[in-house]
């Protein structure tokens, strides 16, 4: 290496010698080590600023007769530790107090090694598939090979979350005014149980229009006593079901909703009817099927819906009876949505509000039999859930749903009282 370059933490710096003043800039290979360089020095500058604050008073500042500083002195710093960000890992010597009570960082907390950001990518990391040396490595080239990841570590991380898991199951749901909640389960693959155990997920809509996880437990493939411990468990924490329930086919939770909550209206999903109407119905017509299919829930009226049903059932009802049969069996639980606001028909008509985090998980449980008990594959996915949940979209016609929840009624997607008004002005 010439007199004119050195490295700086994997950072190639180059003076610049011209006589017009010392410059330097970083070269492309060097470019990750000066930013996680320059990152360390801002956040070891941002906890030396923290003790200024909680002192009142800078470095060497000796205190003042009559001045209200803080008591406490500075004490040199910690040993270094390691801090992974997204941008890597660096190392962090915190500042260290003698005789200053009811100090605690707000930067950087004892024991933290991970950002949030870290901690919510482990569990999609680990979730892909990976193996635990694999989940391991793939961390490593991510957070680089300074970070503080062991077999022991994730582990404590995994026991981590199904401590917080457990918190979160006995949490008080009185406070939340549910409109909707969709229902869905999926089977999880555990290494020592002997029957494919499904994880049982409930996603409600509240008034303000966001979507909360409302459950994530384990039950024998959805079964009807399945779905009612659910069911069970959020009304004793004091939840007051929604006025309409999203779900597929399975019958387990009609029976139990019909059992706990008697009141409430059902929704069965469009996608799941579609796809087993085509399963009736040999592959070479399958496309053009499903081209008449997907055009029935879009019906603008239930009036039309049903028309476009009666068609596809003219056309294919002589070869394939078992299709047609499948389309209008269970009818009055598809066309439900037609008493909701129209805003809303883009959300309930499929339980696509619960697939869209889901199927993911479904496709990485179901590569190999990743879990040893079904309690972990638990903790992990509704770890996975929670931070999908960070991003669920509000939903559309937001501001409607606390008529809806007020047991207003609709027709067509149109509140009856606007309904008689245009009645009216056409009289």
């Amino acid at each position: 290496m010439s007199n004119n370059t050195k490295r700086k933490d994997d950072a190639t710096v180059i003076k610049d010698t011209t006589g017009k003043g010392e410059k330097s800039r970083v070269t492309y290979e060097g470019l990750e080590g000066i930013v996680r360089l320059k990152a360390q020095e801002f956040i070891q500058d941002i906890l030396e600023e923290e003790i200024n604050d909680f002192l009142g008073r800078m470095k060497s500042e000796r205190i003042k007769d009559g001045v209200d500083f803080q008591p406490g002195y500075r004490n040199g710093h910690g040993k270094p530790r390691r801090l992974s960000l997204m941008s890597g890992t660096i190392n962090i010597s915190r500042p260290r107090l003698r005789k200053a009570e009811g100090f605690e960082s707000k930067v950087l907390p004892l024991f933290k090694r991970k950002t949030k950001e870290i901690e919510n990518v482990l569990p999609e990391l680990y979730l892909h598939g990976l193996a635990k040396g694999d989940f391991e490595l793939a961390l490593r080239g991510l957070l680089g090979e300074g970070a503080p990841l062991s077999a022991a570590s994730i582990q404590r991380l995994k026991a981590k979350w199904q401590i917080e898991y457990e918190e979160w199951h006995r949490q008080d749901l009185s406070a939340l005014q549910v409109v909707y909640q969709w229902a869905d389960g999926i089977y999880v693959k555990a290494g020592l149980e002997k029957d494919k155990a499904a994880l049982l997920v409930i996603i409600g809509a509240l008034t303000n229009g966001k979507k909360v996880l409302l459950a994530c437990e384990s039950g024998y493939r959805e079964s009807k006593e399945s779905w009612l411990g659910v069911l069970r468990d959020l009304t004793n924490r004091g939840l007051k079901l929604g006025r309409l329930t999203i779900a597929d086919g399975h019958l387990g939770i009609w029976s139990a909703l019909g059992e706990m909550h008697p009141e409430g209206e059902e929704q069965r999903c469009w996608n799941h009817k579609i796809l087993n109407v085509l399963d009736a119905m040999p592959k070479r017509v399958r496309d053009e099927a499903s081209e008449y299919l997907k055009k029935i829930p879009y019906g603008e009226t239930r009036r039309e819906c049903e028309k476009l049903r009666d068609e596809f059932i003219n056309r294919y009802r002589r070869w394939f009876p078992k299709a047609a049969e499948k389309l209008v069996s269970d009818w009055d639980r598809m066309v439900t949505f037609y008493s909701y606001p129209k805003e809303h028909w883009q959300h309930i008509r499929t339980t696509n509000v619960v697939e869209s985090p889901f199927s993911s998980t479904r496709l990485r449980t179901n590569a190999a039999k990743r879990f040893k008990k079904v309690v972990n594959a638990t903790a992990m996915i509704w770890k996975l859930l929670q931070v999908a949940e960070r991003n669920f979209r509000t939903l559309k016609g937001y501001w409607l749903l606390p008529e809806v929840y007020a047991g207003k009624r609709f027709v067509n997607g149109v509140m009856v009282s606007e309904i008689t008004l245009l009645e009216r002005k056409a009289a």
